[in-house]
């Protein structure tokens, strides 16, 4: 019978180290610059990124579709706990991430979570997106902006820019 490392912390009064692995949420609203941040960090660090709406256009062919999105997270948790398993130290979720209970949902003992926060104001996102073939990217834009929950002190350590 082949056995595998159990990944669950288990109640114990014996201190635990802090974890080897980090995961950082990327948070901003679309076109704030995640998406170019991570591929850079891909690069010149060679840090794993996954990528939700890489993940949508290859099952579903299209950026958003909301039946499919308790499927889509689901694929990227799994996606996230395997590439630790297989060794990664750091991987980046290129998400939005702009609503606290989505970001609650990566809290794990298994690693360390963190945050890079892209600011970029809501009228800057605005001018990113004209031209863009996703026709409700403005209407996204809009809605994720009068709805964004700022990252608070006490859910992970905020990356430096």
């Amino acid at each position: 019978m082949t056995t595998y490392p159990s990944f669950v912390v288990t109640g114990s009064a014996t201190p635990q180290p802090p974890p080897a692995q980090r995961l950082i949420l990327t948070v901003g609203l679309p076109r704030s610059g995640k998406s170019t941040w991570a591929a850079r960090m891909r690069v010149e660090r060679g840090w794993v990124v996954v990528e939700t709406d890489a993940i949508r256009l290859s099952l579903l062919g299209q950026r958003f579709f909301g039946p499919a999105e308790p499927m889509i997270w689901a694929i990227t948790q799994t996606m996230v706990r395997a590439l630790f398993r297989a060794g990664h130290d750091t991987i980046i979720l290129d998400a939005t991430s702009t609503f606290r209970d989505r970001r609650s949902f990566w809290r794990s003992p298994e690693w360390k979570l963190c945050f890079k926060i892209f600011d970029t104001s809501r009228e800057i996102c605005l001018e990113r997106a004209r031209g863009s073939p996703n026709a409700d990217l403005h209407a996204v834009i809009e809605k994720m902006a009068s709805s964004f929950e700022p990252v608070q002190p006490d859910e992970g350590d905020i990356l430096p820019d």
